[in-house]
């Protein structure tokens, strides 16, 4: 069986703009869910993207569907693709990557393995898989899922949802709640910058941030009570 709904609308491009000068570890100091598990990797290195998630989903083989979904997919876009617990069989491979830059999308992250890790670099569209895999899905046209509520690596994607990524992982985030992360991340990323420099000059860390002050104050009221 097949179930194909209408793409969602897309995220604003400035919000995608903002987003990727936010990074997700950033945003892993302040927020706790929305995060892929980290066995889902990049193929990657030094790429940050942000895009717009286009759900598909697909048990088993028949890959139809993802072959569907780069038919569809619009410039912006970020495919998320959910292979319900299939570790086996790689639905992401060379051609697949070809296709999806050519339609302009911004990455990839498939709960599943991958496959042509070559041709994945030298096309240079942001892949994140679990793993790798010689052996692949085949178009058998039997089922399929577009532009559904899926689950990457535990996190609930709904089409629509803003996806950030980079070489340490992949953040879903509502887009209402997308635009205060990014900013909040951004502001932390400057004063880090600037307290590295206070570090580079000779000062300590646990100084400037007052963990050893908070030490010394734990420490003392321990001392009080004996």
């Amino acid at each position: 069986m097949f179930v194909v709904n209408p793409l969602p609308k897309q995220v604003d491009a400035d919000l995608i703009a903002l987003l990727e000068k936010a990074e997700p570890a950033t945003i892993g100091h302040f927020l706790e869910f929305g995060f892929v598990d980290p066995e889902v990797r990049a193929h990657l290195p030094d790429k940050r993207v942000a895009g717009t998630a286009v759900t598909c989903r697909f048990a088993g083989v028949d890959n139809t569907i993802v072959h569907y979904a780069l038919g569809q997919i619009r410039p912006g876009d970020f495919l998320v693709i959910d292979r319900v617990g299939d570790r086996r069989h790689a639905c992401v491979g060379g051609a697949v990557v070809f296709q999806a830059r050519a339609a302009g999308a911004k990455g990839i992250v498939v709960d599943g393995p991958a496959t042509d890790i070559g041709e994945i670099r030298a096309y240079g569209l942001p892949v994140w898989s679990r793993g790798l895999s010689t052996i692949t899905g085949k178009r058998l046209f039997t089922q399929g899922e577009f532009c559904v509520p899926v689950q990457i690596g535990g996190a609930v994607v709904e089409p629509g949802d803003a996806i950030l990524a980079d070489e340490n992982g992949v953040l879903v985030l509502k887009v209402p709640e997308a635009a205060a992360a990014a900013k909040r991340a951004i502001e932390m990323q400057a004063e880090e910058a600037a307290m590295l420099k206070r570090v580079a000059a000779g000062e300590r860390m646990a100084e400037i941030n007052g963990t050893n002050r908070r030490v010394a104050e734990i420490l003392a009221a321990q001392a009080a009570k004996r």
